[in-house]
């Protein structure tokens, strides 16, 4: 038996023999060409396939996320910066197509692996898969996506994300890597696919190793090969107490989110599109807490008009019949950038120009979601939440906004509901003003992850500080009960949509904290519903913070 660890990116057991898959690199040649015109043709013309492939994966109905990542990869064939460098080198060498695709890819990729941020670093490996798409368009050679016979643990030194989602899922087991990062579009991937994966893993990827029996560990990053039958019997064992607890949690659906004691609990869903809808209704949420109306910005090209955005808002609203359904607005900036809107590059984007900033000095943008959501709220029972907010001047503004629109759709003699709006508490300053802030919102939902970011100063993107990033730290508990306190103070209710939310081990403290509501993935629904139903608030634990 040997045994390899890397980092688990998305949890669970699997058992079954590997499959090798190497990267498919295509040999590039230089060839001189006396027609470096024709050469730039053939670049162009390739590039134009490239992105009507890409567009045909955007609509194959994988997930926000997936088409997400396809969308960048369009934005990435379509840089101006990459366009020049592939013409230059077929003007300045007299190259080939092929070649200059191939150079530049690999310059634009080393230029990404050297980047301190850890985010940019894994942007190196969707810079190959561009490259690589053009290359095989350009070499007329099409990579064979359907070569998986058996159920199989994919072992790669790397995935590129159109290798990934291409892949059929009902065969593969578990992913393992040898390169990559938690950050990296494969490993978001892996996990919206709810797949065991493991990257960072030191194997040497040999073919020796292509089906021998392994079993992969994804909560705790190992992978074991060839494991012995007392380990193999003790993996198993635990993979069939996965799936029991996943059966037991089943039998939840349909039952209230209610404590031991007679609280109930909102417990509702994040989602990024009308996509996760399914995994919704499939665990049973009692609403939506958190919809990221970003993503239907980040899944284009351009701004999103009033009747899309309209349809979208609707059909969520129509399809929860009734439940409630919360919409944040716009939060564009930080890691989540579109190209169309033009926003410079800043030195600390975590603290720029990013969400309700961007809503506040661009309001056409503002205005147009914001009308989008109204209309939206007579279909069913919508609420709308503003990130972001850190002082009470711009609480104010938005609501001046709002029924500066309100005014407009009543002239214009179109319907629309007057719906809660709320406020997210994610910095520092909204959860010392909160009192105040209480008194113009009609709910808080606490979006822990930038909450714990900016108190304790640690970026969540940078995999260096991951052991400082501390979501249980005292300041944090205490930050939060001090919000509930004052929103309970005011008469309104309080939740959490952040990560904290769906974090068992916390749930009895959260709960006897006061809160309200609870807001996280469809997948967590029903783990978190199972420590609702057994605690007691009545019983009185001391706890210090």
């Amino acid at each position: 038996m040997e045994i390899f660890s890397g980092k688990g990116v998305c949890g669970g057991i699997a058992s079954g023999s590997l499959k090798i898959i190497g990267n498919n690199e295509i040999q590039v040649r230089k060839i001189h060409s006396n027609d470096t015109e024709s050469e730039i043709k053939r670049f162009e013309d390739a590039r134009k396939k490239a992105l009507s492939e890409l567009k045909t994966l955007c609509g194959k109905n994988y997930g926000s996320t997936e088409e997400a990542i396809f969308e960048i990869h369009c934005m990435m064939i379509d840089d101006s910066d990459y366009i020049e460098s592939v013409e230059n080198i077929i003007r300045t060498q007299s190259a080939n197509a092929e070649y200059a695709v191939f150079l530049t890819g690999q310059r634009f990729s080393d230029i990404f692996a050297e980047m301190d941020d850890d985010y940019m670093k894994a942007r190196s490996a969707d810079v190959k898969d561009i490259s690589e798409r053009l290359i095989r368009i350009l070499t007329g050679k099409n990579n064979d996506k359907n070569f998986l016979t058996d159920k199989c643990i994919i072992l790669a030194e790397d995935l590129v994300p159109s290798q990934t989602i291409q892949l059929d899922k009902e065969k593969v087991l578990a992913f393992v890597t040898v390169h990559g990062s938690a950050n990296s579009h494969t490993a978001i991937l892996a996990r919206a696919m709810n797949i065991p994966s493991i990257v960072g893993c030191k194997i040497n990827t040999d073919s020796s190793l292509d089906g021998k029996t392994a079993v992969v560990d994804g909560y705790t990053g190992k992978l074991y090969i060839e494991p012995d039958e007392k380990t193999l019997s003790e993996l198993l064992e635990r993979q069939r107490q996965d799936g029991e607890k996943q059966k037991l949690l089943f039998d939840l659906k349909g039952k209230d989110s209610v404590t031991i004691d007679g609280k109930k609990i909102k417990l509702y869903a994040n989602i990024g599109s009308l996509s996760d809808l399914e995994s919704v209704f499939i665990n049973d949420a009692g609403g939506i807490g958190l919809f990221r109306s970003e993503f239907i910005y980040l899944e284009r090209d351009n701004f999103p008009d009033e009747e899309e955005q309209f349809r979208i808002y609707k059909k969520v609203a129509e399809a929860m019949a009734g439940k409630k359904v919360i919409i944040r607005t716009l939060d564009i900036g930080a890691d989540k950038q579109a190209d169309y809107f033009n926003l410079e590059k800043e030195e600390n984007p975590a603290m720029g120009f990013r969400a309700v900033r961007i809503c506040l000095s661009q309001p056409d943008i503002f205005r147009t979601q914001l009308r989008a959501i109204l209309r939206a709220g007579v279909f069913g029972n919508v609420s709308i939440m503003y990130p972001m907010i850190t002082s009470l001047w711009e609480i104010k503004r938005i609501k001046e906004i709002v029924n500066d629109v309100k005014r407009e759709l009543s002239d214009e003699k179109k319907a629309f509901a007057d719906i809660e709006q709320g406020i997210m508490i994610e910095t520092p300053a909204a959860v010392m003003i909160s009192d105040m802030l209480a008194e113009e919102a009609d709910f808080f939902s606490i979006g822990t992850n930038d909450l714990t970011q900016y108190t304790l100063a640690v970026d969540r993107q940078n995999e260096k500080t991951d052991d400082f990033y501390d979501p249980h730290h005292p300041a944090i508990i205490r930050m939060i009960q001090q919000v509930i306190d004052n929103a309970h103070s005011a008469g309104i209710w309080a939740g959490i949509c952040g990560e904290l939310g769906a974090d068992t081990s916390l749930t009895e403290t959260l709960l006897k904290m006061g809160i309200d509501e609870l807001s996280v993935s469809p997948s967590e629904i029903l783990k978190v519903r199972k420590c609702i139903r057994e605690t007691n608030l009545s019983i009185k634990k001391k706890e210090r913070y």
